[in-house]
């Protein structure tokens, strides 16, 4: 028998509490902080907003508004209802609220476990931005077994997100290590001429609207600027979606080699995100996109168009709010350097490599990262969900083979 078993056996013969968030917690909400204010205010304690990349950090500013054990959530938009874990000196914005424990006999981890769970259950996705605002966070009830038995399943998971956080940490690395060697490679040089994309681009044009609900299984493959952002990389060969010619009154094309921009996001560090199409079939372009022929290397121009170089270039002078939008006249004024197309393809060829280490799902870290997660969240569900008996059937040894078994493959 585990360690867990004997002390539900123990300790939940009779089940165990359910309390409300706002029995447990004081619940509060941040405060406006522009970038600008951000960036006026620099320093070494960080802001935490609604985006979830980087543990959701905005920025850092020279002072903070709490210090010690707290969580966060995100209240509005696209990333409501994730749930952070906060310790130490910080700040949070109004996108954001905050939960402070306020009973010796809740842990903080504990709850923080629970609602990564229990949360996005909650989250209005009906009309506008999706929310999950304190009214309906203080509603949210949670088992709430004694300390013994919070301590130990927080022990469980703990183990699992650890070996996912080193993981991660090292794909970030050999990442950052990928982005610093292709800005290095691909860097302006004075055996390069400097073109901008409006002298080398054939045609430039922006595609034409494809609703969500006209996307189908089969029929002629597409792209909706929104699978620029999260589902292709620096290239494809093949398009995830599918539609029919007859949903589009005026059908927008592209073809091998075209570079794909994204011109509507959500940030303005993102927008006007490239991407090169090189499969073989005819695909429509969605709305929000704009397709650029050229007679260059299509993987070199996909390249390029993602270094911190160009990417200033994309948000220069952009605006930052709930919607950021660029056009064709700006990223005509793109200026990347342009050598011969043999050092083109020996570059590109160099980048695509590197780059497969880092972002093949099917090796490597990806994979191994994608298994802990999903490993962290079957024992989460399975350790949380508590009967009226207060039973559960997951065993200590079997998270033990499996940490072992993770950690051996590393």
């Amino acid at each position: 028998m585990s360690r867990l078993e004997e002390l539900i056996q123990e300790l939940c013969l009779d089940g165990v509490d359910y309390k409300r968030i706002d029995e447990i917690c004081d619940i509060s909400r941040g405060r406006v902080m522009s970038k600008d204010y951000i960036q006026a205010n620099q320093g070494e304690y960080p802001v935490y907003s609604s985006q979830t990349e980087n543990d959701g950090e905005l920025g850092k500013i020279s002072s903070f508004d709490y210090e010690g054990e707290y969580l966060t959530w995100t209240t509005d938009g696209a990333n409501a209802g994730s749930i952070f874990y906060r310790n130490g000196k910080f700040s949070i914005t109004n996108v954001c609220g905050l939960l402070r424990v306020n009973k010796d006999y809740v842990i903080t981890r504990y709850i923080y476990h629970s609602l990564q769970i229990e949360a996005p259950k909650y989250v209005n996705k009906g009309m506008g931005n999706p929310k999950l605002m304190s009214n309906v966070m203080a509603r949210i009830k949670l088992a709430v077994p004694p300390l013994e038995v919070q301590r130990e399943i927080v022990r469980i998971l703990d183990s699992f997100t650890l070996l996912t956080a080193e993981l991660t940490a090292e794909l970030t690395a050999r990442k950052k290590q990928y982005e610093y060697y292709r800005d290095e490679l691909l860097k302006p040089q004075e055996s390069i001429p400097i073109v901008t994309l409006k002298e080398i681009s054939t045609s430039i044009y922006r595609g034409a609207g494809i609703k969500r609900d006209q996307v189908t299984e089969e029929g002629i493959p597409c792209v909706r600027y929104g699978e620029i952002y999260t589902t292709y990389n620096t290239w494809f060969d093949k398009c995830v979606s599918h539609t029919k010619e007859e949903y589009v009154s005026s059908p927008k094309y592209f073809e091998h080699g075209d570079i794909l921009f994204a011109i509507t996001g959500e940030n303005v560090e993102d927008i006007a995100k490239s991407v090169a199409y090189v499969g073989h079939d005819k695909c429509l372009a969605g709305g929000d996109i704009v397709v650029m022929k050229h007679q260059q290397n299509p993987r070199y121009l996909a390249h390029v168009l993602n270094t911190s170089m160009a990417r200033e270039q994309k948000s220069k002078g952009k605006v930052k709010s709930k919607v950021v939008h660029s056009n064709v006249p700006s990223i005509e004024q793109i200026r990347i350097p342009l050598p011969s197309l043999e050092v083109q393809k020996r570059y590109a060829d160099v980048l695509d490599n590197f780059e497969q280490i880092c972002n093949d799902l099917n090796i490597g870290l990806p994979a191994e990262i994608e298994a802990r997660q999903k490993q962290y969240k079957f024992y989460r569900d399975l350790l949380l969900t508590f009967a009226e008996t207060g039973n559960t059937i997951v065993t200590d040894r079997q998270t033990d083979r499996q940490t072992d078994r993770q950690t051996d493959r590393q």
